[in-house]
């Protein structure tokens, strides 16, 4: 029996379960008939957050960033860069700070941008100030 993950839609966040060896197939939401993997960051809000936090079997990275934010906005297309290079084995998620604050002050985030890595709903890294591409790639990898 081939090992099935369970993977929150970007679009709908409906919990789906892929086959592992499939994942690199662009395989579709069984709700929403979307891309389950769509090369760009997903923007979270505080109820899509706690369903791909709860839900992924995918480690979930979330750059915490607010639009008045210089550093954020130079870092955003470096950001969705990655993305692109790491999905489908790794998720990436925004959540702006100023349209939900509840989150940023959950997970004590002092500074922006700060990225946080999730596994099976854990903070396991955490990295504050922007970062240029090599050192985001370096950091995702360093996930594991």
């Amino acid at each position: 029996m081939p090992q099935t993950l369970h993977i929150p839609c970007p679009h709908c966040h409906a919990a789906n379960r892929v086959p592992a060896e499939r994942l690199g197939e662009r395989p579709n939401c069984g709700r929403c008939k979307s891309p389950l993997f769509t090369g760009h960051p997903v923007d979270l809000d505080a109820a899509s957050f706690d369903k791909h936090l709860a839900h992924s079997d995918l480690p979930l990275v979330v750059d915490f960033w607010a639009p008045w934010c210089g550093p954020c906005r130079t870092m955003a297309p470096v950001f969705a860069q990655a993305a692109a290079q790491f999905e489908p084995r790794i998720r990436l998620a925004k959540v702006d700070t100023k349209a939900v604050p509840g989150l940023a002050a959950r997970f004590s985030i002092r500074s922006i941008p700060t990225l946080i890595a999730f596994r099976d709903g854990r903070e396991i890294a955490r990295q504050s100030g922007a970062l240029d591409g090599a050192s985001l790639q370096r950091w995702l990898r360093s996930l594991g």
